[in-house]
């Protein structure tokens, strides 16, 4: 089960590595723009490697002109394949990273406010157990019984013996 699972694994350690800094997004994208380009050259004849950058760049980004397409069978496949990979990966690679930029929590407290809402809350612990002491102290020492929850006559406890 272990040997199953290492593939997947190390796909998403990379996707993580990838999705954590625009430059290897871009490079990344560099990288696929660059490899399906030299191999639409090595498939198709009578194209230039000019025509395979631009052929590679309107694939990837599915605008698919039609002004240059593959023949081959082999370039074909790569174009499925290139395209799958920036749809699939690439291209919501850079939308999440991008869109995880323009998400600011501006409610987030900073450390500084945090700290000082832990002393508040110490000071009012304090002085809660000091209130609750002083309860305490006067019910014991024999004094008056707390009045009735209720101010209902039907509600009134029995007088104590």
């Amino acid at each position: 089960m272990h040997a199953l699972l290492t593939l997947p694994r190390l796909v998403y350690r990379a996707m993580v590595w990838l999705a954590n800094s625009p430059k290897t997004l871009l490079l990344s994208y560099s990288m696929l723009i660059i490899i399906g380009a030299t191999l639409y050259y090595h498939f198709e004849d009578d194209t230039s490697f000019g025509d395979a950058i631009w052929w590679a760049v309107v694939t990837a980004s599915t605008v698919g002109y039609g002004d240059i397409s593959p023949e081959t069978w082999q370039a074909r496949v790569m174009a499925g394949i290139l395209i799958s990979v920036m749809v699939l990966l690439v291209i919501p690679l850079i939308t999440a990273h991008f869109a995880s930029k323009l998400i600011v929590d501006a409610d987030a407290f900073r450390h500084e406010e945090q700290e000082e809402l832990k002393n508040n809350l110490r000071r009012v612990r304090a002085l809660l157990e000091e209130m609750a002491a002083r309860q305490e102290m006067l019910t014991s020492e024999g004094s008056a019984d707390p009045p009735p929850a209720s101010s209902d006559p039907a509600d009134s406890r029995p007088p104590r013996p």
